[in-house]
C-alpha cells in the first residue's frame, strides 16, 4: 500500500476553526485513474479529475465505516473499515489514486483529506479490490 498524502487544505482547515470530525463526519473514498495529477494544493472533491467507472463501483466513491481514532505513544492513529470493491468483468481496471474526501452532498464544497497513489494500475476485473482500513497500523498516522 502506498504512503497516504495529506492536502494542504485540509491541514490548515484543522486547525483554523472548521475542522473535519474524522470519526464522525461522511468521509468517502472515491477512486480515480492516472490522467489525474494530485496537487497539494487541490481543496474540494470538484478538483478532482477522471474518476474510474464500472460495474461495483459508485460515482463519488464508498462511506468508510466503523472508524476510530487512537493515541499510540505520541502518535494519532486513524483507522476504519476494509472496503470492497466485489469483482466484475465490467468493473474497472484504470484505478491508481485513492482519494478521502468529506461529503457535503456538493462537490465543490466537499473538502479533500488525502490521497494515495499507487505505482500502478489496479481494479476490480480479475478479482475484488479490497483497501485496508489498516487496523493494524492506522491509515493516516499524525504525529
Amino acid at each position: 500500500m502506498a504512503t497516504p498524502v495529506v492536502y494542504n487544505p485540509f491541514k490548515l482547515r484543522q486547525h483554523n476553526g472548521n475542522p473535519i470530525d474524522m470519526d464522525t463526519d461522511t468521509i468517502k473514498v472515491m477512486i480515480v485513474s492516472s490522467a489525474y495529477t494530485p496537487s497539494l494544493a487541490h481543496t474540494f472533491k470538484s478538483d478532482i479529475t477522471n474518476e474510474v467507472t464500472g460495474t461495483n463501483y459508485t460515482a463519488g466513491g464508498t462511506a468508510i465505516t466503523g472508524v476510530t481514532l487512537a493515541l499510540d505513544g505520541n502518535t494519532v492513529e486513524w483507522v476504519h473499515n476494509d472496503i470492497t470493491w466485489a469483482q466484475s468483468g465490467a468493473g474497472f481496471s484504470t484505478g491508481r489514486t485513492f482519494i478521502w474526501y468529506k461529503d457535503t452532498g456538493t462537490a465543490s464544497t466537499s473538502p479533500l483529506i488525502m490521497y494515495m497513489q499507487e505505482a500502478s494500475d489496479f481494479g476490480n476485473v480479475l478479482g475484488d479490490l479490497v483497501l485496508d482500513g489498516s487496523a493494524t497500523t492506522g491509515v493516516l498516522n499524525i504525529t
